[in-house]
């Protein structure tokens, strides 16, 4: 296993050199610049702001002294819309924010859509089977922009049980949470109910039922932990998406999120930032598709990692 670990570690190596390569190629491809605005800049003071941060230099020189700072200080550099700040430390500020609701709102999704999809699956063609699945059909259908001013109206607004913004306690995580949480609980369901129903119909399910053992003991023993191997793998994807923040949840309810800065970045062309929180996704990406690996191995005996 410990063998295994560092080959996938080892592995991420190329794998953030090839994403530092085209995002810095994507990005300097791109027409404009970080000082385009809509009040141009003087001449004079584009060309010190250049000479300030490096943009005077050759591409290929620009590539290396940006590689050689993140891989041997991991320093990401100043950022450009906001010179009195690094990009590491504005990495370090927001990313908890967003790591926090985004895990909260996985901790609902699966503690919700599992379950939702089990008891679909168990009642098949049923009030709950369709019940459950109108449930999951309105998750991924209705976006969280739509949700998430819905959600404040109600409780907030008109009920006063929550706050409609902010992050100061929390009870300020609880509405962007349950709004974040909507589309992967309804993919968790749909994701558990197909599996489970292929599982329910094995030759070795049939063998425990003929045993005499009661249903719920059936899928609890024997169906549902094999069942629970393809959602795995779409609970993983889920878990990076929303670790990394949501720029409309964040917008909705004001919260100074990574999700919400990378898209305003983009906006002002901040490469610096969007270079840092593009490695940042590919290695939470990364770290959630070993987790997933090693929890396969978890669910079925029969995988090893060698």
């Amino acid at each position: 296993m410990t063998r295994y670990l560092v080959r996938r570690v080892l592995i991420l190596l190329p794998v953030w050199l090839a994403v530092y390569t085209l995002t810095f190629t994507l990005y300097h491809v791109t027409p404009g610049g970080p000082w385009d605005r809509e009040k141009p800049v003087p001449p004079q003071a584009m060309a010190q702001l250049n000479q300030k941060y490096g943009l005077d230099r050759p591409l290929w020189q620009q590539y290396l002294d940006y590689l050689a700072g993140v891989f041997t200080r991991f320093d990401f550099g100043p950022s450009y819309s906001r010179q009195s700040r690094n990009v590491s430390e504005i990495i370090t500020d927001l990313f908890p924010v967003s790591a926090r609701i985004g895990m909260l709102a996985m901790f609902l999704a699966v503690g919700l859509g599992v379950p939702l999809g089990v008891v679909s699956a168990s009642n098949h063609h049923s009030i709950a089977d369709r019940a459950s699945m109108l449930i999951a059909v309105f998750g991924v259908s209705v976006p969280s922009f739509v949700v998430g001013p819905i959600l404040i109206w109600i409780f907030a607004l008109s009920l006063a049980w929550l706050p409609p913004g902010g992050i100061d306690t929390w009870r300020h995580h609880l509405l962007p949470a349950i709004t974040l949480s909507l589309f992967p609980m309804a993919l968790l369901a749909r994701a558990t109910r197909a599996s489970l129903l292929e599982v329910l119909s094995a030759d070795y399910v049939r063998t425990a039922r003929s045993k005499g053992l009661r249903e719920a003991l059936v899928i609890r023993r024997h169906a549902l932990r094999n069942a629970l191997i393809p959602v795995v793998t779409i609970g993983g994807i889920l878990l990076a998406e929303v670790l990394v923040g949501s720029f409309y949840v964040e917008t909705v309810f004001a919260i100074p999120g990574i999700g919400r800065y990378f898209v305003t970045s983009v906006t002002s062309r901040d490469y610096p930032v969007l270079m840092g929180i593009t490695l940042l996704m590919t290695t939470v990406v990364a770290l959630v598709n070993l987790f997933v690996d090693l929890t396969y191995a978890y669910l079925d005996p029969r995988i090893r990692y060698g």
